[in-house]
């Protein structure tokens, strides 16, 4: 075997090497990548199979390990270590150096690093990390592990991953936490963070909170605290760049340097008169390519985009979204600059609002927390509300089917099985024109005022798709029920009533489907909260109104 295997890798044969020892014993196969030649380490562990090379990765040495991990593409070796377990991946990690580390250390390695107390590795391992991927760790990390994980962070990288946690693990920690840490995190805290912890707190905590922070902190966030929930002044911060038009460039950059430190972005930095109301902006890239003695005035955009504290939040982060914008500015009625919304905030705000969407129109209570963070009993309450309430409305429909039901069953009582599929479709077509619709007025590309465009639109169209469908209907009654199944009934008239049916149904739930989000948003009303449970409930009660009247007027 020796000798056939030296004249492969000779050869470099990599892919017949590794084809000739895929059924040795992985250790026999460690000692020999260990008597390879330096070149041929890797190139033949790329050809063995991922699985197999797990196997034998954690029977070689550290220096073969090191290079390997070091040496693979990131892909390659995601591949090899998903094989390899938990304590074996943290015993490679032993004397290797911190860059490497940080290839092969997931979640589950951090934890068990820290179970094991291995803080010479885990110290410079999360010092390097970003805070989203540590927040991560936090929130799966036992509760009494917290505070220990929290004091191994750098002081400004801690207050960075404080803010990423979710309310729950930040509430475990504040309770771990001395009075001093907890002072520590707030001073690294940007104001707007602040206000969002307070908000999010239980009482007792804010309460802590509150005396562990400074008179200035505290007055900003009862500022904040005045504005309504969903209004943008309870989402922005004052911590912004504010410029004089008759600063030249290089003044500004002095101003920039002494102030700049504590402020949440400086990219965009905008200019005031006297009486701080917004005159203008300068971006860095206006700042550096203009001459050190160029006015800020002369330099700055003059037509600039803003919004007011008392502007809805989701409108606010809509206009970052459709500006591309980092930052917009917050003005009083006066014009006066008072804060800024950036777009970390108003991609919070897009996504708690697209969330909260989602929940309406699956007829559910919106609820903030993730779902496995969600106990049984908020699931029950946040659900059964609606489902009690469509409970009652499909009365309606027994009612309706009861009152037809001798005479259907008369006619034929083939007809009845015709209602689930008319049903089905109405509710459907119905549900698609609302979603439509509900989208468009939350991106705002359609307003009430395109009342009539949108009936106009989705008559056409429901026209199309409901011939489509009935077309679809017949064949599928005569074709497939009745000759295929050879279900008896299925007569041409019959079939031809049951396809009227789905015609209008389909042309009748379209219309619902997009009149009623439209009228909910003229009443002011949420249009998520008349979507698809409504629409369905309406279109059943009316398509089963419909099709008994005309199975009843043509056929009876």
């Amino acid at each position: 075997m020796v000798e056939e295997l030296r004249l492969l890798f000779e050869n470099h044969d990599y892919e017949g090497a590794a084809e000739f020892v895929r059924r040795e014993d992985a250790s026999d196969v460690a000692a020999i990548i260990a008597e390879l030649d330096e070149q041929d380490v890797l190139p033949f562990a790329r050809a063995l199979d991922s699985d197999f090379l797990a196997d034998i990765m954690v029977l070689l040495d550290s220096t073969l390990q090191q290079k390997l991990i070091a040496e693979l593409h990131d892909d390659e070796l995601q591949e090899v270590m998903e094989d390899i377990s938990v304590d074996d991946t943290v015993e490679i990690m032993e004397d290797m150096p911190t860059e490497l580390i940080q290839k092969i250390a997931e979640e589950d390695e951090i934890l068990k690093l820290l179970e094991e107390k291995k803080f010479n590795i885990l110290k410079p391992l999360l010092a390097e990390m970003n805070e989203i991927d540590l927040a991560e760790v936090f929130e799966s990390a036992k509760e009494e592990d917290l505070p220990i994980l929290f004091r191994i962070l750098p002081k400004d990288l801690a207050a960075e991953v404080f803010v990423e946690l979710d309310s729950d693990t930040k509430q475990k920690l504040l309770i771990k936490l001395s009075d001093k840490e907890i002072k520590a995190v707030m001073d690294e805290l940007f104001l707007d963070d602040t206000v969002d912890l307070v908000e999010e707190m239980p009482a007792n905590v804010v309460k802590r909170l509150l005396a562990l922070s400074d008179v200035e902190t505290r007055a900003y966030v009862n500022e904040i605290l005045k504005y309504p929930k969903d209004s943008a002044g309870s989402i922005m911060t004052i911590e912004f760049v504010s410029l004089r038009p008759d600063m030249t460039v290089e003044m500004a950059f002095n101003h920039i340097r002494e102030t700049a430190i504590d402020k949440e972005t400086i990219y965009t930095c905008y200019v005031t008169d006297e009486t701080s109301k917004l005159i203008g902006l300068v971006t860095a890239k206006d700042l550096m390519l203009a001459k050190n003695d160029a006015k800020i005035g002369d330099i700055m955009e003059d037509n600039v985009i803003y919004a007011h504290t008392l502007d809805d939040k989701e409108d606010v982060a809509r206009k970052i979204s459709d500006y591309g914008f980092l930052a917009i500015p917050i003005t009083d009625r006066d014009m006066r600059l008072v804060g800024i919304v950036t777009v970390d905030d108003a991609i919070d705000v897009l996504q708690a609002e697209n969330t909260e969407d989602i929940t309406k129109m699956a007829a559910i209570v919106p609820d903030a927390k993730p779902y496995l963070k969600t106990s049984v009993f908020s699931v029950w309450k946040n659900r059964i509300p609606w489902l009690l309430v469509l409970m009652i409305s499909a009365t309606f429909t027994g009612l309706i089917i009861n009152k037809f039901e001798t005479k259907l069953n008369a006619i034929s009582p083939v007809l009845f099985a015709c209602v689930p599929m008319l049903m089905d479709t109405g509710g459907n077509s119905g549900s698609q024109a609302s979603v439509t619709v509900i989208r468009s007025l939350a991106l705002g590309e359609l307003s009430t005022s395109d009342f009539f465009k949108v009936m106009w639109k989705e008559f056409r169209s429901s026209l199309l798709i409901a011939a489509t469908l009935a077309v679809a209907c017949f064949a599928k009654l005569m074709i497939i029920d009745k000759l295929i199944f050879g279900f008896d009934g299925y007569t041409p008239g019959l079939c031809a009533v049951v396809t009227l049916a789905m015609f209008v149904t389909v042309v009748l739930a379209k219309f619902v489907g997009c009149i009623l989000p439209m009228v909910a948003k003229k009443l002011k009303l949420d249009p998520a909260a008349v979507a698809s449970p409504f629409i369905t409930t309406i279109v059943d009660a009316v398509s089963l109104i419909l099709f008994c009247l005309l199975s009843v007027a043509i056929l009876g």
